[in-house]
């Protein structure tokens, strides 16, 4: 079996964030980056699916040199090769078809993400592959069986859970619960160091969406603390103050 992980490199939760250039650009100095943890819990149920299925997996992003410690870092993990697609990850669409133009060179049985980065959220690279590679895509996934080519996949659903049937290949974006992120010991952080990092160059692609601005979010502010037994002082301030009510 042949797993493809798409990961991504994002900023540390910690971090502090900014912007430059008028508020149209991310400020990257002194910001720590990491491994995007949906795409680590996708890399760590891709390493146990292969090891129970005899298969490979290839770890794929999209940047420029910069993210080459993060690849790494997959690769201690237990990656058995990367590949980087050689450009700056401008939007979705874009990193899709990136990611899409070499699963389809390369004939994977299972393309696995994380169901969104942490950074901008979107949660629309797994339906897009699944798209420009004609396969089916499971997003916001909860757990992945494989037996005899065939993959079943939990999701949660209101009220319940839900389990699909789909045949190989197959797209999914992996939630929190498909697998415990796995921590790369010395013997992986050693073999990262020779394991195989490919650096392609991108496929010209038309870009859909454009940033026009970020913004941080507002100072919060003062916080009133009221008695759990003073309902009508917490109404009246609710009808008085915060006009709410």
């Amino acid at each position: 079996m042949k797993i493809i992980v798409c990961i991504s490199h994002v900023p540390d939760t910690t971090s502090k964030i900014t912007f430059t250039d008028n508020n149209t650009i991310f400020n990257t100095a002194g910001i720590q980056f990491i491994i995007n943890p949906y795409d680590e819990i996708a890399l760590s149920k891709a390493i146990d699916l292969a090891s129970a299925h005899a298969g490979t997996v290839t770890v794929i992003t999209v940047g420029d040199a910069s993210t080459d410690p993060t690849i790494r870092k997959a690769l201690a993990i237990g990656a058995d090769n990367a590949v980087r697609v050689n450009a700056e990850p401008t939007e979705a669409w874009f990193v899709a078809n990136q990611i899409a133009h070499y699963a389809k060179a390369n004939d994977f049985d299972l393309i696995l993400t994380g169901r969104e980065s942490i950074d901008y959220n979107g949660a629309q690279v797994p339906a897009m592959l699944g798209e420009l590679l004609h396969i089916p895509s499971v997003s916001i996934a909860k757990g992945i069986s494989i037996v005899d080519h065939q993959a079943y996949v939990e999701r949660e659903i209101e009220g319940g859970k839900e389990v699909i049937s789909v045949s190989l290949p197959l797209v999914v974006g992996t939630a929190e619960g498909v697998a415990e992120p796995k921590i790369a010991n010395m013997r992986g952080i050693m073999s990262a160091r020779t394991k195989p990092l490919e650096v392609i160059e991108p496929t010209a692609v038309e870009a859909l969406t454009k940033i026009e601005t970020f913004d941080t979010l507002s100072p919060q502010g003062n916080v009133r603390l009221i008695n759990e037994n003073a309902v009508e002082e917490l109404v009246n301030l609710l009808h008085t103050e915060a006009k709410v009510i």
